[in-house]
């Protein structure tokens, strides 16, 4: 569970707690939106805390001040508004809504130049956004989030890496990073080719102490982290899905005579068993 997430419900609640996390792993992942929104629909003292937790497609609005497009997760929200990367609004508008300190704005707009040039050179394209807020237990560590998001025809690749660094010795920060992929893949029916349908997603941890000079510095640590990760998520996807699909598609559909498989199979038997004697 990415850092601040830890559930703060009272006793009595920690079982329908667990059930409805145990209920949402179990259920197809290309519908977890939907499935989030009935369950806190049923129960909406879980509401709160599910919509904090949960993992879901990322959202793209609009700030209609500069005209951009931006991402928008749990970490951006404020009831049914999000704050914009761009400009610090929220949309729609909240009411007194209490803006980012300018240091720390400062540093969000930095962070998103950065994480758009990664996006750019990493992905060709999509949408990036990143979030910057106050760290709950020290004016001098740091929070955020960072969302990367690409669709190309029916397919989906949402990433959400959430991270804090946490003030140490002079200089030394421990850096904390969680890091969620969503991948779902729809390819339509075709004549030569069936429909085909892939969803899910894989959640990663990793802690590193690292040093900074100045608080910029906070960008290129995050920013190296980021990078190994989605790698990393990258070869495990590649492993997990992709791989245990060719094999079971390998095992379903064959090229070669099912009699001469099994022959081949009796003769490779009767070898083992030449050599075993």
């Amino acid at each position: 569970m990415p850092p601040g997430r830890r559930s703060s419900l009272m006793p009595d609640l920690d079982e329908q707690y667990d059930a409805a996390l145990d209920l949402l792993r179990r259920v197809n992942p290309r519908d977890v939106a939907t499935n989030l929104t009935t369950l806190c629909q049923q129960n909406q003292e879980l509401a709160e805390e599910l919509l904090s937790t949960v993992d879901q497609p990322l959202l793209v609005k609009t700030d209609s001040k500069v005209g951009k497009q931006f991402l928008c997760c749990d970490y951006n929200r404020d009831g049914d508004s999000y704050r914009s990367p761009h400009t610090d609004k929220f949309f729609p508008p909240v009411e007194d809504a209490i803006p980012l300190p300018a240091d720390l704005r400062k540093l969000e707009v930095t962070a998103n130049d950065a994480f758009d040039t990664y996006r750019e050179l990493y992905y060709e394209g999509g949408l990036s956004s990143c979030y910057l807020w106050e760290h709950e237990d020290d004016s001098e560590s740091l929070a955020g989030v960072a969302l990367f998001q690409k669709q190309q025809q029916q397919s989906t690749w949402n990433s959400v890496h959430v991270f804090e660094a946490t003030k140490g010795g002079k200089g030394k920060f421990t850096y904390r990073l969680t890091s969620t992929v969503m991948l779902d893949i729809s390819t339509e029916k075709s004549k030569n080719a069936l429909h085909t349908d892939l969803a899910g997603s894989l959640t990663r941890q990793v802690e590193r102490d690292m040093t900074i000079e100045q608080p910029i510095d906070h960008i290129a640590n995050v920013g190296t982290l980021v990078e190994e990760m989605e790698n990393k998520l990258r070869h495990l996807l590649n492993e997990v899905y992709f791989g245990k699909m060719r094999d079971i598609l390998g095992d379903i559909r064959s090229s070669t005579d099912v009699n001469d498989e099994k022959q081949r199979q009796t003769a490779q038997k009767d070898m083992m068993a030449g050599y075993l004697k």
